[in-house]
């Protein structure tokens, strides 16, 4: 009977631990930055992958180095890929929260790397939006009449 007790809590630990592993994330964070592509890929299990292009520094001959990450979305998280969707439509700058796993196991995609949520971010600088021109406001009042000068007399 003990051996059997033994037996029990010896696999409940390693299903404890597989499943940890399976489904944890031991880092989560967030990236920004422009979608360069989205495409849903897989034999068995389906994700999208996509590649985020995170800006780079000028260098001192004018070139600039953008470094390029990848990511994993479950098919499952629709808002998300809707998101990324619009961001590659409309170009715009994105904000992505993402877990970063233990291992890269065959159902959660081709990288350790598994986006949860999109953001779209407005651009602020210059009081404007990229995705919604606006004309500028008219003046909150009226200018004042010129003053006319007397010029008739003469010294």
């Amino acid at each position: 009977m003990k051996k059997w007790i033994y037996l029990f809590i010896f696999l409940a630990l390693v299903f404890g631990v597989m499943y940890y592993i399976s489904f944890g994330y031991y880092s989560e964070g967030k990236r920004g930055g422009f979608v360069n592509k989205l495409s849903k890929k897989g034999y068995v299990f389906k994700t999208y992958e996509g590649e985020l292009r995170i800006g780079g520094m000028f260098e001192g001959d004018g070139t600039m180095n953008a470094a390029e990450w990848q990511f994993s979305v479950s098919p499952n998280n629709t808002e998300a890929i809707a998101n990324l969707e619009e961001a590659i439509k409309n170009g715009t700058r994105v904000s992505l929260t993402y877990e970063e796993k233990f291992f890269r196991l065959p159902w959660n995609g081709e990288t350790k790397y598994f986006v949860t949520q999109v953001d779209l971010l407005v651009n602020t600088r210059g009081n404007f939006s990229p995705l919604a021109p606006t004309a500028p406001e008219p003046p909150a009042e009226p200018l004042p009449a010129p003053i006319e000068l007397d010029t008739t007399t003469v010294l």
